[in-house]
């Protein structure tokens, strides 16, 4: 058994692959990937902006849609839907077996409506009855206008990925959103799911980068150690939102429980091990998104077992983090903003190499 497997039939806690190719559709690598106990898969505008531009596996389909009439913009969402569908063709079988908890493909609606409440809906919609498929979740970022989405999808009974969680305080909205949209449900509500993602390693590297500037015994002792508590305290904030009597009302009702998922889990510091954001957040009825390079990584020496709420678990590091001067609600702002930012920035970036690719290609 895989340490994927291990993963899943040991903690509860579903690994899920963070990338999509073409290529690995038509080569059967991507069922190798599910074979060896990959759940899920996320994806996002920078994935599909490499995806593309590094290969040419979308080059004959581009011009062929470009001929048509179609747009470079509704040409790559036409490219992007066709990999999506068949991901989720693979994945189905997995999602009928577990019941809808596991077997998702995410797809991130366009990154420049972020702060457009009602562009969001209409775009998650859209997506929904565009692939129709229930094992499809619509990625929306929980910025301040995200999270009022969240709820109207979650309300028209379809399945989210909440994207972009960077604090615990707006973690707690995201969670609001996903209750109060399944009370606003009528009938059994088992169909719908969702994910809340909250990014881990991006906020070791601004905190650690502050940290470094305050330049204390202090704060270079409280380096690496901001993401993994503010992922372990989100799970206490889960384990105490998905119980009691509202949550009971909703249980009775068929409701799931919207799982915390762990993205942004490559280490980008070279002096953390190279799992160390799978290793240290392994809990029940937790997901991880992990790029391919790190799930290989944790295939080889991870270590598979329970640490989410271990012995040593020290809350007081978040408040500590802050006494050294370290403000996080301003760091979580900032890599939200970062966040949205740099998907936006794909976005355009791959609509622009598209353009070229056309013009290319065509001479």
């Amino acid at each position: 058994m895989t340490r994927l497997k291990e993963l899943f039939s040991r903690e509860n806690q579903s690994p899920w692959l963070d990338n999509l190719r073409r290529s690995w559709i038509s080569t059967g690598e991507l069922q190798n990937w599910i074979d060896n106990g990959v759940r899920g898969i996320t994806s996002n505008p920078t994935i599909f902006q490499k995806a593309m531009t590094d290969t040419d596996d979308y080059d004959t389909q581009l011009l062929q849609l470009i001929a048509s009439g179609k747009s470079i913009e509704e040409s790559y969402w036409e490219l992007v839907v066709e990999d999506i569908n068949n991901a989720l063709d693979m994945l189905r079988p997995l999602y009928d077996e577990s019941a809808g908890l596991d077997g998702f493909v995410s797809l991130e609606v366009d990154p420049s409506l972020a702060h457009d409440t009602s562009a969001t809906i209409a775009a998650a919609r859209h997506l929904h009855s565009l692939i129709n498929k229930p094992n499809l979740y619509v990625k929306i970022p929980a910025t301040s206008a995200g999270v009022p989405a969240v709820r109207e999808i979650i309300s028209d009974g379809s399945s989210v990925n909440v994207t972009l969680i960077f604090s615990l305080e707006r973690y707690e909205e995201v969670i609001e959103a996903y209750l109060s949209g399944l009370e606003s449900c009528e009938g059994d509500l088992s169909h719908i799911s969702s994910v809340a993602s909250f990014f881990i390693s991006r906020t070791d590297t601004e905190v650690d980068k502050r940290l470094q500037a305050i330049g204390s015994v202090n704060a270079l002792a409280l380096q690496g150690k901001a993401a993994i508590t503010q992922g372990r305290v989100a799970y206490q904030i889960f384990k105490n939102s998905f119980s009691g009597p509202r949550w009971e009302a909703l249980l009775e009702r068929g409701a799931q429980p919207q799982r915390p998922l762990w993205a942004s889990t490559s280490t980008k510091n070279p002096n953390f091990s190279d799992t160390l954001y799978v290793d240290e957040l392994i809990g029940p009825e937790t997901v991880n998104t992990i790029p391919d390079s790190t799930l290989q990584a944790f295939i080889d020496h991870g270590k598979v077992a329970r640490t989410i709420d271990s012995d040593d678990f020290d809350s007081s590091l978040l408040e500590q983090i802050e006494n050294e001067g370290v403000d996080l609600h301003e760091v979580a702002q900032l890599l939200e903003e970062q966040g949205v930012a740099a998907f936006i920035e794909s976005f355009n970036d791959l609509l622009n190499t598209l353009n070229q690719k056309v013009l290319q290609l065509k001479n």
